[in-house]
């Protein structure tokens, strides 16, 4: 039986070349989409085996995209398919319901045999990713307090506590997104917590 995939991608040359791998390999692609909104609709309409989803996009980010697919068909499989592979994107796909993420550096193949892979029920993850899961998952029991953060790391944590976003949280600490982005994984590293919610809730117990 020929497997179905769908391609979610807002770059246009970057999703027509994953759906020419994927096409040339035997896979059927059924459908494409741009933005996490439409995905979803499709995701419904088409019954695809896989998705290949991107994270980032302007209507509605690839893991809320997931979130509401796996929410509607809990069979479904999506394989994230980014350039970001820091903690706190790997573990939101995840919860999300991803069932693999690969970055976009990974050669063709690697996203075939991915697709694949997950089309089978299988967990896939790029060697980065898979790394980091391993040692999430090798720490020792999460501590009852917090572990030394630094300076910069305690105002980006408070600031997350407030329910500010990534790019709030650059704008008042005149930082890049990309520096807090790498404050935040350092942060879930360090209180050995899987996403932001979970270190919110720790923070908040131990500084109050």
């Amino acid at each position: 039986m020929t497997l179905r995939a769908l391609v979610v991608d807002d770059h246009p040359l970057f999703r027509r070349g994953v759906m020419a791998a994927l096409t040339d390999s035997g896979i059927d692609v059924v459908g494409e989409a741009s933005g996490g909104t439409v995905a979803v609709e499709l995701a419904q309409q088409l019954q695809p085996d896989v998705i290949v989803m991107d994270l980032n996009m302007p209507d509605l980010g690839g893991v809320e995209a997931t979130r509401r697919i796996v929410t509607a068909r809990p069979s479904a499989h999506v394989l994230m398919l980014t350039m970001f592979e820091d903690d706190e994107s790997v573990f939101a796909a995840m919860r999300a319901g991803a069932r693999g993420y690969l970055v976009k550096s990974s050669r063709p193949q690697q996203i075939v045999d991915a697709v694949r892979a997950v089309g089978e029920g299988e967990a896939i993850f790029s060697p980065a990713v898979a790394t980091r899961l391993l040692d999430f998952f090798a720490t020792a029991p999460r501590p009852s307090t917090l572990p030394e953060l630094t300076g910069r790391e305690r105002e980006v944590a408070r600031l997350m506590a407030d329910g500010k976003g990534n790019a709030v949280i650059a704008r008042e600490l005149f930082l890049s997104t990309k520096t807090v982005r790498n404050h935040v994984s350092n942060i879930l590293r360090k209180l050995q917590v899987a996403d932001r919610a979970q270190a919110i809730d720790l923070f908040r117990d131990s500084s109050g």
